[in-house]
C-alpha cells in the first residue's frame, strides 16, 4: 500500500523527489538537530494522484490525521483549540524550487473563537487579529478564488482612513474590523462563509496547494525553466511560529555567501516584528542581516552557527529562511541557493580552494549558460552620466529598455519587438510573464531577498530592488526621481544590476571583463575574482573533456577570433558567404552563361578570389583542421529578387521604355530556376553534379591555397565537405572529381596536396544509409539544422513564425528543437549514423556543425553519442569548451539551485 505522509524525522535530502525540496530539506535540518518546528510532508505522489483523478488518494487523509495527532501531542495543543490554539502553515514544495509560483497558507486553525484564545495566551490582541486577517486573506484568495486586489483595496482604504503609513500602524481594533471586512468580501464574492472548522481549513488548503501545481504562473515558470510538468508538488504542514509578536520577534532570509557576487560572509535581510511573507513580498523595506547582531545578539550568534553547519553539510551556498519568536530562533527552510552567474563561478572556485569540493565538482557546478551571461556587455562607465536613482544591485548585468508599469504591457511590447524594463513598487508571482518578457526589473521596495530579486537571479535577468528614492505611480504609469525628473511609460531607461544605478536614456555598452579576458587574456582589477574563476573552470574543462571544440567561421577575422577563444579548428567554413557583395556579379555571369566557354570564364574569375579566401583562413588556423563546405544554397539565391525584377521591367514598359536587356535576362533565369521548396531543391551536392566546373573551381582554389601555405612554411589542414548527400553514389562521383583536381594541383605546384573528403549528414536517408556512405567518406559532420527540418518536416523560417509558440504553450515540445537537439527523433538518427558509420570505417571522424554544437544540453548529448567534436559560432566556443568538460563528468555532484 502506498504511503502518502512522512514526519520530518522520517525523511532526508535524498528524498526530494518524494518530499519536495522544502520537505526534504526540513527533514535534513531536523536530522542535523537544528531548531525546526514540528511537522510532516504530504508526498508528490499524493499530488500526482489528485491531479490524475480529481480526488485525494484513498487513505491519504487518514495518514494526515495520524501525523497531525502526533504533532498535537508533541505541542500539547490541538489544532484550533479555543483557549490556546495550535496553528499550522501549509506550503507547497516541489522537487525543483519554484519561488512564489505555487501557494502558501499560514495560520490554519484560527476562527472567531480561537482568535480570542490566541490573543489571551500571547498577551497581544493586535498580534492575534493580525494573524487572523492574514489567514482570511490568504485562504480567501488561494483556496476560495477571491481576487487578491479586493483584500489589498480594503486594507489600503483602512490605512488611508487611519492615516497609517503601513499595516504595522493599524491597532487591534482596526485589524478586528478588517477581519469582518474580509469575511464580507468572501461572502459577497463566493456566496459562502469563511470556514470556521480548522479541519476543513486544513483539508481545503492542502488540496488548493495540489491544484496550484497547474496554475497559470506555475506552468509558465516551468516552461521558462524547462521543469517537467509531471513532477507534482509535495505539501509541507508545519507548526506556526510567529515573527510578529513584537520587537523581540522577526523574520529573515539569509545566505551563507552573497548570491550576487559569491563573496563569503553572512548576507541577507531581516524584518523585525514581521512574518516571513513580509520579507519576501517586499511590502516593507528590510534591514541588513548584520543589524540583527545589534537587535538580538544571542539569536544572531546561533543563526551564524547554524549557517556554518548547513554550508559545511551541503558543501554549497545555502539559502535559509528563519523566524525569531520572542527571542527563540527557528529554522523554517534551507535549500541550495539560487545565484548569479558571477557568483556561481566564484563560489565553485572558492569551495574547491577550501577543500569542501573537488576540482571536478567545482567544474560541474558552473554552466555554459552562466558563462554566456558573463560574456554579455556592460555599461560604459565613461558614458553613464548622473543616475536617476540608486537601489540594491540584486541581479547583475546591463539592460536598456522602455519603462513599463505592469506585466501585461511588458508582454505586449516585448512581443512587438521592443525592449522593456518592468517597473513596479514590488513584484508578486502574478508578474512572472512580465518579468520573463522584460530585459530588467526595477522595484522601489524590497531587498535582495524579495520576490523580484530571487526570481530575477534565477532567470539571469538584470534586477535593481528597493530604489526607495523613486516614487512609483502604477496608476499614472510613471515614476518620479528625487531630482523631480518624471519618467513616463515608454521612456527609455538603463538599469545596471551590478551597481544598482538607474540612468535616463540608453547608455552605451562595452565588452564585459570576461569577454576582454577571452579576447586578449587581460582582465581588470574590479573583476579579477570572476575572471580568475572563469579561467580556472575553462582550464579544468580543457583538461577533462574528450570532445574537441571547433568553430563555424567564414573569414580570416572570424577564424582568428575563434582561435583566441580556444577553438581547435574550423568545423564549418561556408563558401557561399564568399560569393556575396561585389562577387555576386561573377556568380550572375556563371548562371547566365549560354556556353561552356562563358561559364568557364566566370569560374576562372572566381578562382583567385576563392583561393585568397581559403589561404587567409588556413593561415589563421595554421596547424588546425579547417573543414570547407562546397557550395550549398540554390543558385537563384545569388540573383536579384524575382518580384523586384518583374516590377522594374513592368515600370519600364509602363513608361513606354524598353526594359534593360540584363534585367530581362536575369528575370528569365530567375523564373527558370524558381522552386516551390528551395530547401529540398537544386542545392548541395546536386549543384556539383549538374553545374559543370563548379566543384572543380572550388576544389582547385582549396588545393592551390594549401600548396601556397605549404610553400610559405605553414601547416595547412584543409578538409573538403560535400553537403546534402542522400546517396553514396552522389558522394562517390564528387569524391572522384575532388581527387582528380587535387592531383592536377599537386602536379602543377610540385607540392603534394591531399585533403580528407567527407560529407554532412543532414538528411534522414543519409543517416539511415550511413554504413554505405562511410565507405566513401573520411568524416561525417552532422548538419543538425537541416536534419531537424527534414526529420520534423518543418520549414524553419515558416514554422517559427507560424505555430512554434503554440506548440511550446501546449507542451508539444518543451523547447524549440532548433535550439536544443531533439534527442528522441533527430538524436536517434545521430546515434544510428555514428554506430553504422564506424562499423564500416572504425576511424571515421565525426562532428556536428549545426547551431546545436554550441547549445549546452546538446553538447552533453553529442558527448554521450560518441562524436569527436562540436563546432559552433566563435562566440559560443568558450561555452562549448566548458560544457564538453562538464559532459565528461556526468554523475559528478552538481549545484542544483533550481
Amino acid at each position: 500500500m502506498a504511503r502518502y505522509v512522512y514526519d520530518f524525522a522520517q525523511g532526508g535530502r535524498d528524498m526530494a523527489g518524494l518530499l519536495g525540496g522544502k520537505g526534504s530539506n526540513l527533514a535534513e535540518m531536523t536530522r542535523l538537530g537544528l531548531p525546526v518546528p514540528a511537522g510532516f510532508v504530504i508526498t508528490t505522489e499524493s499530488c500526482r494522484a489528485f491531479l490524475a483523478t480529481g480526488g485525494e488518494p484513498e487513505g491519504m487523509w487518514q495518514e494526515v490525521s495520524e501525523h497531525l495527532t502526533t504533532v498535537e501531542t508533541a505541542a500539547g495543543r490541538l489544532l484550533g483549540q479555543p483557549d490556546d490554539p495550535l496553528l499550522l502553515s501549509v506550503r507547497s514544495g516541489a522537487r525543483v524550487s519554484m519561488p512564489g509560483m505555487m501557494e502558501t497558507i499560514l495560520d490554519i486553525g484560527l476562527n472567531d473563537d480561537s482568535v480570542l484564545g490566541l490573543a489571551k495566551v500571547s498577551g497581544s490582541e493586535r498580534f492575534a487579529w493580525d494573524s487572523y486577517r492574514r489567514l482570511i486573506q490568504m485562504f480567501g484568495s488561494t483556496v476560495m478564488g477571491v481576487d487578491p486586489a479586493l483584500f489589498e483595496r480594503a486594507i489600503a482604504l483602512l490605512k488611508d482612513v487611519r492615516g497609517a503609513p503601513d499595516d504595522v500602524h493599524l491597532d487591534a481594533a482596526d485589524l478586528a474590523q478588517l477581519v469582518e471586512t474580509y469575511k464580507n468580501v468572501i461572502r459577497l464574492e463566493t456566496g459562502e462563509h469563511f470556514p470556521q472548522s480548522p479541519a476543513e481549513q486544513l483539508r481545503r488548503a492542502v488540496l488548493a496547494v495540489f491544484q496550484s501545481w497547474n496554475g497559470e504562473r506555475a506552468r509558465l515558470y516551468r516552461r521558462r525553466e524547462h521543469i517537467p510538468d509531471d513532477l507534482g508538488t509535495a505539501v509541507t504542514v508545519q507548526c506556526m511560529v510567529f515573527g510578529n509578536l513584537g520587537p523581540d520577534s522577526g523574520s529573515g532570509v539569509a545566505f551563507t555567501r552573497d548570491p550576487a557576487t559569491g563573496r563569503p560572509g553572512l548576507y541577507g535581510d531581516y524584518l523585525p516584528n514581521a512574518q516571513g511573507e513580509d520579507v519576501v513580498a517586499g511590502i516593507r523595506n528590510t534591514v541588513p542581516l548584520a543589524e540583527l547582531e545589534r537587535l538580538d545578539p544571542h539569536s544572531y550568534a546561533r543563526l551564524c552557527e547554524h549557517m556554518r553547519t548547513l554550508e559545511r553539510h551541503y558543501r554549497d551556498l545555502c539559502d535559509i529562511e528563519f523566524t525569531i519568536e520572542r527571542g527563540r530562533l527557528w529554522m523554517l527552510q534551507t535549500r541550495v541557493g539560487k545565484r548569479t552567474a558571477e557568483a556561481a563561478f566564484a563560489i565553485a572556485a572558492e569551495l574547491a580552494d577550501e577543500g569542501l569540493i573537488t576540482p571536478d565538482e567545482s567544474l560541474a557546478r558552473v554552466s555554459g549558460e552562466g558563462l554566456a551571461r558573463l560574456m554579455f556587455p556592460r555599461f560604459d562607465a565613461a558614458a553613464t552620466g548622473d543616475p536617476l536613482a540608486h537601489g540594491l544591485p540584486a541581479s547583475p548585468g546591463a539592460a536598456v529598455g522602455a519603462a513599463v508599469f505592469d506585466s501585461a504591457e511588458a508582454v505586449r511590447r516585448a512581443a512587438a519587438g521592443e525592449n522593456v524594463v518592468l517597473v513596479r513598487k514590488e513584484t508578486t508571482p502574478d508578474d512572472l510573464p512580465g518579468m520573463i518578457a522584460a530585459q530588467a526589473v526595477l522595484t522601489s521596495r524590497g531587498g535582495k531577498t524579495s520576490h523580484a530579486a530571487v526570481v530575477a537571479r534565477g532567470m539571469g535577468k538584470v534586477c535593481v530592488c528597493g530604489a526607495e528614492e523613486l516614487s512609483v505611480d502604477i496608476e499614472a504609469r510613471r515614476f518620479t526621481a528625487p531630482d523631480g525628473t518624471v519618467v513616463e511609460e515608454g521612456t527609455v531607461i538603463s538599469v545596471d544590476g551590478s551597481t544598482g544605478a538607474v540612468y535616463p536614456g540608453p547608455v552605451p555598452l562595452v565588452d564585459s571583463a570576461v569577454m576582454r579576458f577571452l579576447e586578449s587574456g587581460a582582465g581588470d582589477e574590479g573583476s579579477a575574482r570572476a575572471v580568475d574563476a572563469v579561467a580556472r573552470a575553462l582550464a579544468r574543462a580543457d583538461t577533462v573533456r574528450r570532445l574537441e571544440v571547433r568553430a563555424n567561421a567564414d573569414t580570416p577575422e572570424d577564424a582568428a577570433r575563434a582561435r583566441r577563444f580556444g577553438a581547435q579548428g574550423i568545423g564549418l567554413c561556408r563558401t557561399e558567404h564568399m560569393f556575396l557583395g561585389e562577387r555576386r556579379k561573377l556568380v550572375e555571369e556563371m548562371i547566365l552563361a549560354g556556353t561552356d566557354g562563358a561559364r568557364d570564364r566566370a569560374l576562372a574569375a572566381l578562382l583567385p578570389l576563392q583561393r585568397e579566401d581559403f589561404s587567409g583562413i588556413l593561415e589563421a588556423m595554421d596547424g588546425l583542421p579547417v573543414t570547407i563546405r562546397l557550395l550549398d544554397p540554390p543558385l537563384h539565391e545569388f540573383l536579384p529578387d524575382r518580384t523586384e525584377l518583374a516590377v522594374r521591367i513592368a515600370a519600364a514598359e509602363a513608361r513606354g521604355d524598353l526594359p534593360a536587356a540584363h534585367d530581362v535576362e536575369l528575370l528569365s533565369a530567375v523564373n527558370r530556376m524558381h522552386e516551390e521548396n528551395p530547401m529540398l531543391g537544386l542545392r548541395g551536392v546536386r549543384l556539383g553534379l549538374v553545374v559543370p566546373g563548379l566543384v572543380a573551381m572550388q576544389v582547385r582554389a582549396i588545393g592551390e591555397a594549401v600548396a601556397e601555405r605549404t610553400r610559405a612554411g605553414g601547416s595547412p589542414r584543409a578538409e573538403i565537405m560535400v553537403p546534402l548527400v542522400g546517396d553514396v553514389r552522389e558522394l562517390r562521383i564528387v569524391r572522384e572529381e575532388v581527387e582528380r583536381v587535387l592531383g592536377e594541383v599537386s602536379a602543377a605546384s610540385g607540392v603534394p596536396v591531399s585533403c580528407p573528403v567527407g560529407t554532412m549528414i543532414e538528411l534522414p536517408r543519409a543517416a539511415l544509409t550511413a554504413d554505405r556512405i562511410a565507405a566513401e567518406a573520411e568524416f561525417f559532420s552532422f548538419g543538425t539544422n537541416d536534419l531537424t527540418q527534414t526529420t520534423w518536416g518543418f520549414s524553419r523560417d515558416d514554422v517559427e513564425a507560424e505555430f512554434f509558440s503554440a506548440y511550446l504553450d501546449k507542451g508539444v515540445f518543451p523547447v524549440s528543437p532548433f535550439e536544443t537537439l531533439d534527442r528522441d527523433g533527430v538524436g536517434r538518427l545521430v546515434r544510428m549514423a555514428v554506430a553504422e558509420g564506424r562499423a564500416t570505417r572504425p576511424d571515421l571522424k565525426i562532428g556536428v556543425c549545426g547551431e546545436h554544437g554550441g547549445d549546452p544540453d546538446s553538447v552533453h548529448f553529442f558527448h554521450a553519442a560518441g562524436l569527436d567534436y562540436v563546432s559552433c559560432s566563435p562566440f559560443r566556443v568558450p561555452v562549448a569548451r566548458l560544457e564538453a568538460g562538464r559532459a565528461a563528468l556526468e554523475g559528478t555532484d552538481v549545484s542544483d539551485s533550481r
